[in-house]
């Protein structure tokens, strides 16, 4: 915990990074009647049956400290698009930089194995020379502001029905354009010593052990 707090308050540098990174599920929904327009004093009204149409994943990419963020939709999130989602990271996202911070969970296929098996060795060793991970401590998601990210995302954008994976990759684009046109940064402020505040009686154990 102290090692991502501590990293979280490093000073911007843009040739090394800091980028959140984390994973979202969602489920693809058709209406089957047509939806009724709003009118004066009513709002937008629906049926409350729907017609499902698969799931998609979302992986998410935010550098808080740049107000950038970046949504990859994939089918699935196995070792495979995991692997594939750290290329496109270094590739696609941030080729100039230097080295990239990648903080997230620790979920089973968030490994470097998982390049290595559907990479191959020599490649995965090429990306890995560009990135750091920093895992968060189990059962502490809140320490990954790409959850917050996520939370965010999904009331202003994914809190309707989306029939479709063109339709889904068109919100997500708006929303993602204009929030990085605007720069919109995550300003974190908790810190190493209010950790130790907060969680004084675990600190305690700890040093007395």
């Amino acid at each position: 915990m102290e090692h991502i707090l501590e990293l979280y308050h490093q000073d911007y540098n843009p040739q090394r990074p800091l980028i959140c990174f984390d994973e979202k599920s969602v489920q693809l929904l058709a209406h089957l009647r047509a939806v009724l327009a709003p009118e004066p004093g009513q709002p937008r009204r629906e049926d409350h049956e729907y017609q499902r149409k698969g799931t998609r994943n979302l992986f998410i990419f935010v550098e808080p400290k740049a107000g950038q963020r970046h949504v990859l939709i994939t089918n699935r999130r196995t070792k495979r698009d995991f692997a594939l989602a750290m290329r496109y990271l270094v590739d696609d996202l941030y080729p100039q930089a230097d080295s990239i911070d990648v903080v997230l969970d620790n979920l089973n296929t968030h490994h470097f194995h998982s390049l290595v098996e559907f990479l191959g060795k020599t490649e995965a060793d090429r990306i890995m020379t560009r990135l750091q991970f920093h895992f968060t401590p189990a059962h502490a998601s809140w320490l990954n502001m790409a959850e917050i990210e996520l939370s965010v995302m999904s009331q202003q954008c994914l809190n309707r029905r989306l029939p479709d994976e063109w339709t889904l990759a068109m919100e997500l684009f708006a929303w993602e354009q204009n929030s990085n046109v605007m720069a919109r940064k995550i300003k974190w402020s908790f810190t190493v010593d209010d950790a130790k505040q907060v969680f004084a009686d675990y600190y305690s154990v700890f040093l007395s052990c």
